[in-house]
């Protein structure tokens, strides 16, 4: 199977990303891709935090949701849906939630953000704060979504400093050939540990890993790390976006790898603790 992940420079307008949402999704279905991952945030990169909450959605119903459908049909591509604010019981907080749909354009399956992303520096001339949790109500459920032969694991950005939730999820029966991980890493930590985690990922789970990234300077001033990559089971990097602006990576799934790997190096069958 080919895959594509998308990355992308979001902004404040919803109508402009989601038109260059389509245009790179069809991009990547042009190039072969079967399977296409959109990034975190992909629909919004707002002024402030709250602004995701002016556009969240119900759960199942609105306009984000039925565009990602179309985006799908259209294209007959299974897609990855980065992730969308869905509406919480609490009117302050979202879900950040990652949407599957598959080539009909139907709803297989939702992930809902589990660890929330903070971090603070600063120094002379530089000064970040993010806090997550002040928007974003935690998810608490592993999934893993099957798209034809391909069972993948759905991650999203911060989780990806967390082995515990991918070795949870290597451990369910079939395990998993991907991990996706739509994310909006900050430069800072993605400069210091972005290919360095999804290689770990890769190598620990002996499986492909894909991710989708925001890569450069947004309109509301914030700078994301990019570097889209895909990741083989060996922790080899196949392929790589650059640092900034908008791209298409595609690359291939190879089934037989993963077993080779699995048969020469039998580490998932050697765990002792987890």
């Amino acid at each position: 199977m080919k895959i594509a992940a998308i990355q992308m420079v979001s902004g404040m307008d919803l109508s402009q990303n989601m038109e260059q949402a389509k245009t790179l999704v069809e991009q990547a279905a042009a190039g072969g891709a079967q399977l296409v991952l959109l990034p975190e945030y992909f629909c919004l990169m707002g002024a402030k935090d709250s602004d995701k909450l002016l556009i969240a959605e119900a759960d199942g119903a609105g306009p984000i949701q039925d565009r990602l459908a179309s985006f799908a049909q259209k294209n007959g591509i299974w897609l990855i849906g980065g992730t969308v604010p869905l509406k919480t019981a609490d009117p302050h907080k979202v879900w950040n939630s990652t949407l599957v749909f598959n080539p009909q354009g139907m709803r297989i399956a939702r992930y809902d953000k589990i660890h929330l992303f903070s971090f603070s520096a600063e120094s002379s001339s530089h000064k970040e704060n993010y806090n997550e949790a002040l928007t974003i109500s935690a998810g608490t459920q592993p999934v893993i979504v099957e798209c034809d032969l391909l069972k993948v694991g759905l991650s999203i950005c911060y989780d990806l400093r967390f082995p515990e939730l991918y070795r949870f999820m290597s451990r369910l029966p079939g395990g998993m050939d991907l991990i996706v991980v739509p994310a909006a890493f900050t430069y800072t930590t993605g400069k210091a540990h972005w290919e360095l985690l999804l290689r770990a990922r890769a190598i620990e789970n002996q499986c492909y890993v894909l991710a989708a990234a925001q890569g450069g300077l947004h309109a509301n001033g914030r700078r994301t790390w990019g570097h889209s990559m895909l990741v083989d089971p060996w922790g080899e990097v196949i392929s790589q976006a650059p640092d900034q602006g908008e791209a298409v990576l595609i690359g291939d799934i190879d089934l037989e790898k993963i077993r080779t790997v699995r048969l020469s190096l039998p580490a998932l069958s050697h765990r002792v603790l987890c």
